[in-house]
C-alpha cells in the first residue's frame, strides 16, 4: 500500500530534477528556511491528480471514506470552507429557500449569498442553566419544514463551536421523511466515532453531507479538512463540479500528505491513540469539577473534548468577572492560549495531541483563579462600584449573566434576502450601536467563532444591536463590517 508522505519523502530523496513548479525547486537553498520544500510538489509523473483522481490520491480518499464510514470521501485544502461552499451551491439551485441553523459558520452565509437563496432560520435557543445555545431539534426542524413545504435542503452544525451536539439521526429521519437532503456541518467533529467518549459521526447517522476538518481537533495541518456524501439524494455530481471550481488547481501535497498521515494515524493506531487521550480528557474533566465559583459546563448531549469553563456570576471585588478577563488572564500570567472568549465563558480545545503537562498547566491555572475568585466573590453581588476596580484582572466590564450566542428577542427581521441586499446602493455607514431597527448590509460578528450576528438584509432588533455593544465594551472585537465600531446600512430603510 502506497502513503503519499513517503512517496513524497522518496522522491525527495531520488535524482530526479524538477523543470515544473513551483519555483523554490523543492530546495531551502534560496530562503534558508525551515519549510518542507523537499516534498513540495506540483503534479507531476506517478503522484495523481486531486481533481482527476485515479491513483495515489484516490486510493486515499478511499481509505478516508472507509476510516469515516462514508460512502464517499473528498479531500479539501481550502478547509472546510469550501466543502460547505460546495456542498449548498451543488444541492441548491439558485432563488431557492433553504433551511439553515443561525448558528452556522459565515461560509453557508456567502453561499447563500452567491445563489442568491432565501434563508429560513433555524434559531437554536438558550439552554437553561448555562451560557450555551441549546442543540436543534427534530421537531423544530420538522415544523418549519412543514410551514415551508418548498425547502428541499437543510444545513445543521453540530457540534457546536461551544461542543453542543443536536439529535443528527432524528433530524436526519426528520427531513428525508419530507423529501429533503441533509448538510451536516461537524467540522468540529472529525473525532466522532472513533472512540466511546465521543458521538457517532454523521455518515452513520444518516446525513446526507457531511463535512470534517481535520486541523481542528486532529492531527492534520491547518486548511485541511473532509467532504463526505452517503446515499441517492445529494445531487453527487453538481457537489463535485463545484468542489473542482473553487478548490485550487494547484492544491498542496503538503496538506494533502498530512490528511494522508492523519487518516493512517485513525485507520492503525486510533484504539492505543484515543484510549490515551480519553483517560487524559476524563481525568482534567473530574479534575475541574471541584471548581467553586468557575464552573465546567457541559450539556446532556455534548463534545466532551471542549472545555467550556462559565464565569457566570464570578465578581472580583464589584466587577463582573466576564469571559474576557478569563481568557486575558490565563493568556498574560499563565501563557495559556484559549479557544476562544465569549460573554461569560471560555473556550479549550483539546486533542490527542495535548499532553498531560499542558492540561496539567491548565487545571492548575483554573484551580488557582478560582480560589482568588471565592474569596472576592463572598461580598460581592452588586455592579454599583463596578468603576472602582483596578485590579489586575483587567478590564471586566459588567455584562448580563448567562448570554448565549442568540435569544428569542435577537431574532432579527429579513427585509432582503442576503443577494439582493448586496445589489442595494443608497448606502450610509453608522456606529454600530445606534444599528437597532435599521436594515444592515454588511455582516458582523465575533470571530471565533464566525457565526453572523447579523446578514445583510436584516432589520437590526434592538436587543441584537444592545448585544454587540456589550461585546465591543468587554473587549471583543467585531468583524465583518468595512470599518471598525461602524456598520453599514440603508440609508433609507
Amino acid at each position: 500500500m502506497e502513503f503519499l508522505y513517503k512517496k513524497l519523502k522518496d522522491y525527495s530523496a531520488s535524482d530526479f530534477y524538477g523543470f515544473h513548479m513551483p519555483g523554490h525547486k523543492r530546495s531551502a537553498r534560496l530562503t534558508g528556511a525551515d519549510l518542507p520544500y523537499g516534498i513540495d510538489i506540483t503534479e507531476i509523473e506517478g503522484f495523481d491528480d486531486l481533481h482527476h483522481a485515479g491513483g495515489i490520491l484516490k486510493e486515499a480518499q478511499e481509505r478516508a471514506a472507509s476510516v469515516y464510514r462514508a460512502e464517499e470521501t473528498h479531500y479539501l485544502i481550502n478547509g472546510s470552507t469550501v466543502g460547505l461552499l460546495s456542498a449548498v451551491l451543488g444541492s441548491t439551485r439558485r432563488g431557492e429557500r433553504i433551511l439553515m441553523a443561525r448558528n452556522c459558520h459565515k461560509s453557508v452565509y456567502n453561499a447563500a449569498l452567491m445563489n442568491e437563496l432565501e434563508p429560513v432560520y433555524l434559531y437554536p435557543r438558550m439552554l437553561d442553566g448555562t451560557e450555551l445555545n441549546d442543540e436543534v431539534t427534530p421537531g423544530e426542524v420538522g415544523r418549519l419544514l412543514d410551514e415551508n413545504p418548498d425547502i428541499r435542503v437543510t444545513v445543521i452544525t453540530s457540534p457546536t463551536y461551544d461542543g453542543v451536539v443536536s439529535d443528527i439521526k432524528g433530524i436526519a429521519d426528520t427531513v428525508h421523511r419530507r423529501g429533503g437532503i441533509l448538510i451536516l456541518d461537524e467540522a468540529h467533529g472529525a473525532h466522532f466515532g472513533v472512540h466511546p467518549m465521543f458521538p457517532e459521526n454523521g455518515n452513520v447517522l444518516g446525513a446526507d453531507i457531511v463535512i470534517h476538518s481535520l486541523h481542528k481537533t486532529l492531527p492534520a495541518l491547518t486548511q485541511t479538512a473532509l467532504l463526505h456524501m452517503n446515499g441517492i439524494r445529494a445531487d453527487r455530481e453538481r457537489v463535485r463540479m463545484y468542489l473542482h471550481m473553487l478548490q485550487s488547481s494547484s492544491p498542496s501535497y503538503v496538506l494533502m500528505a498530512g490528511i494522508d498521515e492523519c487518516i493512517r494515524m485513525l485507520e492503525e493506531r486510533a484504539g492505543e491513540v484515543f484510549g490515551q487521550y480519553a483517560a487524559l480528557l476524563e481525568e482534567t474533566r473530574e479534575r475541574l469539577k471541584g471548581l467553586d465559583r468557575l464552573k465546567l459546563t457541559e450539556t446532556e448531549r455534548y463534545d466532551r473534548s471542549k472545555i467550556v469553563v462559565s464565569t457566570a456570576g464570578c465578581f472580583k471585588e464589584n466587577k463582573k468577572f466576564t469571559g474576557k478577563c478569563l481568557y486575558d488572564l490565563l493568556n498574560e500570567k499563565y501563557f495559556l492560549q484559549m479557544e476562544m472568549a465569549a460573554a461569560s465563558y471560555i473556550i479549550a480545545m483539546t486533542s490527542p495531541a495535548d499532553t498531560k503537562e499542558g492540561l496539567g498547566r491548565l487545571v492548575s491555572a483554573l484551580n488557582e483563579i478560582d480560589g482568588k475568585l471565592a474569596k472576592h466573590s463572598k461580598n460581592a453581588r452588586n455592579y454599583s462600584n463596578a468603576g472602582r476596580d483596578n485590579h489586575s484582572y483587567g478590564d471586566c466590564t459588567a455584562m448580563s449573566e448567562g448570554e448565549a450566542w442568540y435569544s428569542e428577542a435577537m431574532e432579527n427581521e429579513q427585509a432582503y434576502t442576503p443577494g439582493q441586499a448586496a445589489a442595494l446602493e443608497n448606502r450610509e455607514c453608522i456606529p454600530i450601536e445606534e444599528c437597532g431597527g435599521r436594515v444592515a448590509l454588511e455582516y458582523a460578528y465575533i470571530y471565533p467563532p464566525g457565526i453572523p450576528l447579523i446578514v445583510p438584509g436584516e432589520r437590526v432588533s434592538a436587543e441584537t444591536a444592545e448585544r454587540l455593544r456589550r461585546y465591543m465594551d468587554s473587549g471583543l472585537h467585531i468583524e465583518g463590517t468595512k470599518k471598525s465600531g461602524m456598520i453599514e446600512v440603508l440609508a433609507d430603510g
